[in-house]
């Protein structure tokens, strides 16, 4: 592990008031971190202490799409922009490497200028930690900002993390080595409400642009985890040009920042084209008025009905490895 990369045992022995307090308030250790958002503007993550920009680069199967040189120098283009937090996941990758792999090239000379976020899918305490610790040999780092139990699928799922992954998180909370604990989902605005409800979590990361009968994902499980304190990110924000024709992604991603509540939104990128478009959107945006975010709501109508939505289906996985 090269210098610039905390050691474990470094990072739980920072000095001062921030080696004392790190088990209590892992928030404390960011005054020792250099992220620079490049004069952009930048918004609270909820109650962790922590700002990000309004654009998390996610490094999914989009990503992992490109070109290992590419993707390289899309991950250097976006820190060297002012876009530091990069989101990842155990199970994300194609047929030669994981997306953690990749990340970790740069990561191991340029750690503590990158939020970093990280997903464990395994429900069982054994393997999530298993997960967990693969996952840090691959980022090449001995910390994860943020780690989230990954796909949260319905409420029964929610109500059985207890016992296992989320004891596991908050174990490795206390020693330092993971900072802010947080959860996604795509199928069940009601699991997504009940996790915020039940658990002590820093972040939700939900599916947007779409809903099931009777689930409003953007009425119900947004408020209410803005309203405690969550930081509330959001994904899959453009795909519904994917099953609705003559939609355009820049209004997509304007419509998801323009959502009261949402804090930042995840966007796979698979090029330095669209890393520059977005880059451009990002650091002029200006919130949709409501009149068109209430025509954009009436033309997403034929996605929200979309039965055949590959992350609705309960035997989906987020990211896969690519075929």
């Amino acid at each position: 592990m090269r210098s610039k990369s905390l050691s474990r045992r470094k990072f739980i022995q920072t000095t001062g008031v921030v080696a004392a307090a790190v088990s209590l308030s892992p928030n404390l250790a960011y005054v020792k971190e250099a992220f620079d958002p490049k004069g952009m503007d930048t918004v609270p993550l909820g109650k962790t202490g922590v700002k990000i920009p309004r654009m998390i680069i996610g490094t999914g199967s989009r990503f992992m799409a490109a070109p290992e040189q590419e993707g390289l120098a899309i991950l250097e283009q976006a820190l060297n922009q002012g876009f530091y937090y990069w989101d990842t996941a155990a199970s994300y990758g194609n047929q030669d490497e994981y997306s953690e792999q990749r990340l970790g090239k740069i990561l191991k000379d340029r750690r503590q200028e990158v939020f970093l976020a990280t997903k464990v899918g395994e429900r069982e305490a054994d393997a999530a930690k298993q997960t967990i610790e693969t996952s840090l040999k691959r980022l090449q780092t001995d910390y994860i900002d943020l780690c989230q139990i990954h796909s949260i699928s319905d409420e029964e799922d929610v109500r059985q993390l207890g016992d296992g992954v989320y004891r596991v998180l908050k174990d490795y909370q206390s020693q330092g080595v993971i900072r802010h604990l947080g959860f996604t989902g795509h199928s069940s605005a009601k699991a997504m409400k009940l996790a915020a409800e039940l658990y002590a979590f820093d972040t939700m990361l939900i599916a947007l642009n779409h809903q099931r009968a009777q689930e409003n994902f953007e009425e119900l499980p947004i408020p209410y985890a803005a309203q405690k304190g969550m930081g509330v990110l959001v994904m899959k924000v453009i795909r519904p040009r994917e099953t609705v024709s003559g939609l355009d992604p820049k209004e997509l991603i304007r419509y998801a920042l323009s959502l009261k509540s949402v804090t930042s939104a995840v966007i796979g990128t698979d090029s330095l084209e669209v890393l520059k478009s977005n880059m451009a959107l990002v650091k002029n945006f200006k919130a949709l008025s409501e009149k068109r975010m209430q025509e954009l709501h009436v033309e997403l109508g034929p996605f929200y009905q979309n039965q055949h939505l590959p992350w609705m289906k309960a035997d989906y996985r987020d990211g896969a490895l690519l075929a």
